[in-house]
């Protein structure tokens, strides 16, 4: 009576004397009552990577070693899971024309694969990675050193995908460099860089790429994170003889008109944010504050605006003010003015002598006393 071993215990024994050794991945047959035991250094271990059964068979059949089994498995599992990636890919774009929708689900797609793809690597090679085991373990820290910036850019990312403290869309600020946030990879965020040279927020054209580890290093503004309303400053100069309150009734209006419909949206926006901010506003109104300064009265404007509309919003107050100024008298913007003294010849020499001139020296203007023609 014979008993067969499990498969998952697959070992080979070398050729000897008494027979050619079994092939590689066959089960061993033994006698449960009559073989003797038999020594362990007699066996040794199949190369057999943790592929299975696919690598037995083309070390079996195909007559490949070990290490080109499961090169081969590599590349097959690559080229699949690279194919089903652009199928997938290919069917969402052509179905879907929202970039809004599309673009999360090509990222999830992507991530999936790579996931896929890892877990499969490691189940090929595992067995071939653990002989490096050790030496990996030695070399982590100076790994660790000499990677330092790529780890903390992956800890970012992670830190990213979970805290999420700005998401693909948003506009932000990191480290002086504005931008809105058009694609997040593992190394790296992606901007489409906003301000710098252009005014009022708008595009500059540049794409500027941001590493993901300056989460933790650097400070991070977020326009639009939950609330997406700013608060805008329109700022008016008059000189001191304007009537002030005229002033404000005509800034005032012109707020009211542009943004009037405003605080309605934002403080139902405020209550959603509210939810996970602490975030409280007592007045969403516009509103006019006056001051004085040293060129005359300032009367700044001040309402919520959104963050993408600072410009357009900027133009229709501004429009609206200058055409209510055409036709009013009693207001009227300051503007720098420069003065210039003209001096004549003597007021030079004497600005140059840094004394007053005599009379002599402006040239006989006052004759000395006893020249002649003194008491004439």
């Amino acid at each position: 009576m014979a008993a067969t071993w499990p498969p998952s215990a697959v070992r080979c024994s070398p050729a000897s004397a008494s027979g050619p050794g079994l092939p590689c991945g066959a089960p061993r047959v033994r006698p449960l009552a009559s073989a003797a035991p038999r020594s362990a250094a007699r066996f040794r271990a199949c190369p057999v990577a943790v592929g299975g059964p696919v690598t037995v068979w083309l070390i079996e059949n195909v007559g490949l070693t070990r290490v080109q089994s499961q090169l081969v498995l590599s590349g097959v599992l690559l080229l699949v899971l690279a194919g089903a990636w652009f199928v997938v890919v290919r069917g969402i774009t052509r179905r879907v024309e929202d970039p809004t929708v599309w673009y999360p689900a090509r990222k999830a797609t992507s991530y999936v694969v790579v996931l896929i793809g890892a877990f499969g690597l490691a189940w090929i090679w595992v067995q071939a990675l653990s002989e490096f085991a050790t030496f990996l373990g030695l070399a982590a820290a100076g790994i660790a050193v000499a990677l330092a910036d790529v780890l903390r850019n992956v800890a970012g990312w992670m830190y990213l995908v979970v805290r999420r403290p700005y998401r693909v869309d948003d506009r932000i600020e990191v480290d002086g460099v504005a931008g809105d946030v058009i694609d997040i990879r593992v190394q790296r965020t992606t901007l489409l860089e906003i301000g710098n040279w252009v005014d009022a927020d708008q595009s500059t054209g540049r794409i500027v790429h941001v590493p993901n580890g300056y989460v933790f290093t650097k400070q991070v503004f977020n326009f639009t994170e939950g609330f997406a309303y700013i608060w805008h400053e329109i700022p008016l100069l008059v000189t001191f003889e304007s009537d002030p309150d005229v002033a404000e009734a005509i800034l005032q209006a012109a707020m009211d008109e542009v943004g009037g419909h405003t605080p309605d949206e934002a403080e139902e926006r405020i209550r959603r944010a509210a939810r996970s901010y602490k975030i409280r506003y007592n007045h969403f109104t516009p509103a006019v504050y006056l001051t004085v300064k040293p060129g005359g009265i300032l009367l700044t404007g001040r309402l919520l605006v959104e963050a993408r509309r600072r410009r357009s919003v900027d133009q229709q107050v501004w429009r609206q003010v200058l055409a209510a100024l055409r036709d009013e008298p009693r207001v009227e913007l300051t503007y720098p003015v420069s003065r210039v003294h003209l001096r004549d010849a003597r007021g030079a020499a004497s600005a140059a002598s840094g004394r007053p001139l005599l009379p002599d020296e402006v040239g006989g203007s006052s004759p000395r006393p006893g020249e002649a023609g003194a008491g004439e």
